[in-house]
């Protein structure tokens, strides 16, 4: 990776999807910065400002479980994050001190750019000392946003509704297989040889797709091993996934992580459901476990080495996650062959047609990017 992306604190206090804000680049979080984040714990602050500190830290404890983050941990978007330590031992640049928690961080910054000057070395921030400082070094800057926190709509009706979107999601669900309950006992009257129906009216004011979720936990509540419900929840979050990708990079992740928890338990009792195990793969790409999901793609084409599915999010993956284009053009030329015939899967060979042409050029390295936009969700 050339470019590397260097977030300054307000950066990721602003917007904590930053993170996740920037594609196929190396995005490095200072070690500082992670100090001034666990200071918010017990500082008297916005109590706004305390959440957005806890939801960076969400993010960074999942992505964590992909490995070290001072190795670097592969992301959803085919970047790479790592958290860096300011090297005392290495002069600090004229100007600067290393008392002050800024300056520490524009040192780093300057460190990895003058670790390897051939790479793009780009710090973010929305702190107009910081940047001029930086420009000073030698060092690009770019800001995120407007640089504001926003007015009165934003405060208090977008950011509460932010904060709480995916507890209220969560309690929507338990809160409908609750009242699904209580209508069972209060409109029915059990009878000898019959069994309690919910009342039509209910499953009315659900969508087709909170209908099918709402069947699926209720049946969960009474065995935990229905596969035929524990696939249903897993292709909810998967289509929550999908939806939420190109709007919020933060939502997809969560509902990838939920998605995975449903696969894994499904997998388990129907270890040979090659389409739900192609379709875990996308969750376990989409969460930033490249590795892991180009071993279970790879288990599928062991199986099937025609599916089409799994062939197709392979090339996504050596594309977008590994970079590797040679071996991306091999599975979509091979996804082209196997759809080129079949008018059913015309979808799958248009894209696969395109990106087979953008792989073979940037391994040719004509051009060093790749649109992946078309996703691995076929």
């Amino acid at each position: 990776m050339n470019k590397v992306v260097v977030l300054d604190t307000n950066v990721l206090l602003a917007d904590p999807n930053s993170v996740l804000s920037f594609p196929r680049a190396e995005v490095v979080i200072p070690e500082t910065v992670l100090g001034e984040l666990d200071k918010l714990k017990t500082a008297r602050v916005d109590p706004d400002l305390r959440f957005r500190g806890r939801q960076v830290s969400r993010i960074l404890f999942d992505l964590s479980e992909e490995g070290s983050l001072v190795d670097g941990v592969d992301l959803p978007d085919g970047g790479m994050l790592r958290v860096s330590p300011y090297d005392s031992d290495k002069p600090m640049p004229e100007g600067l001190s290393a008392r002050n928690s800024d300056d520490r961080i524009l040192a780093t910054a300057y460190q990895i750019h003058e670790s390897d000057p051939e790479r793009e070395v780009t710090l973010v921030t929305n702190d107009l000392n910081m940047l001029l400082k930086a420009q000073t070094l030698g060092i690009s800057v770019a800001r995120h946003g407007d640089g504001t926190e926003g007015g009165w709509g934003r405060r208090y009706i977008i950011r509460p509704f932010q904060r709480y979107r995916v507890p209220l999601t969560i309690l929507a669900v338990a809160l409908a297989v609750l009242i699904g309950v209580i209508l069972i006992a209060v409109y029915t009257q059990p009878q000898s040889g019959t069994s309690a129906q919910l009342p039509p009216e209910f499953k009315t004011l659900l969508s087709s797709q909170q209908q099918g979720a709402f069947d699926a936990l209720t049946a969960l509540q009474t065995n935990q091993k229905d596969s035929e419900s524990l696939l249903k929840m897993a292709n909810f979050y998967f289509d929550a996934n999908s939806n939420a990708k190109q709007t919020d990079a933060a939502a997809a992740f969560t509902y990838a992580q939920q998605g995975i928890r449903y696969f894994e338990r499904y997998l388990k009792l129907q270890p040979q459901d090659n389409d739900a195990r192609a379709d875990f793969a996308t969750l376990l790409f989409s969460a930033g476990h490249t590795d892991r999901a180009i071993r279970e793609v790879s288990s599928v084409l062991r199986l099937d080495k025609n599916h089409v599915n799994a062939n197709f999010n392979l090339g996504i993956f050596y594309a977008q996650g590994r970079r590797d284009f040679a071996l991306a053009a091999t599975q979509f030329k091979k996804v082209v062959m196997l759809t080129q015939d079949d008018p059913t899967q015309h979808a799958a060979y248009q894209a696969a047609v395109s990106l087979l042409d953008q792989a073979q050029k940037a391994a040719a390295g004509a051009d060093p990017s790749i649109n992946t936009t078309t996703g691995a969700n076929q």
